[in-house]
């Protein structure tokens, strides 16, 4: 499969990308190069093999949402550098 070079200039306009001449030649060829050896995945036997997403089976890690007690504000901002009331004290981030 060969890439043109009308195609990577518009590929490249998506990408607001400011190409040169070299520059489009040198992708066109890698890409073309890239989508040739993609290609030859074509001439794999597949039959019988059903599609997956993961190479092993794999199940839900998660444990049950279970709804529980707070710890609570005084333990929560125990070990805070700086407290204002309920809240955490941080320095100013905007000058």
């Amino acid at each position: 499969m060969s890439i043109t070079r009308a195609e990577i200039e518009h590929v490249a306009r998506l990408a607001r990308l400011t190409l040169s001449d070299s520059e489009q030649e040198l992708f066109a060829s890698q890409m073309s190069a890239t989508l040739s050896y993609v290609e030859t995945l074509n001439e794999l036997n597949t039959d019988g093999i059903l599609p997956t997403a993961h190479a092993v089976p794999m199940e839900n890690a998660f444990r049950p949402d279970v709804v529980q007690a707070s710890i609570g504000i005084d333990k929560a901002l125990h070990n805070a550098p700086g407290r204002v009331e309920t809240f955490f004290q941080v320095p100013p981030v905007i000058e």
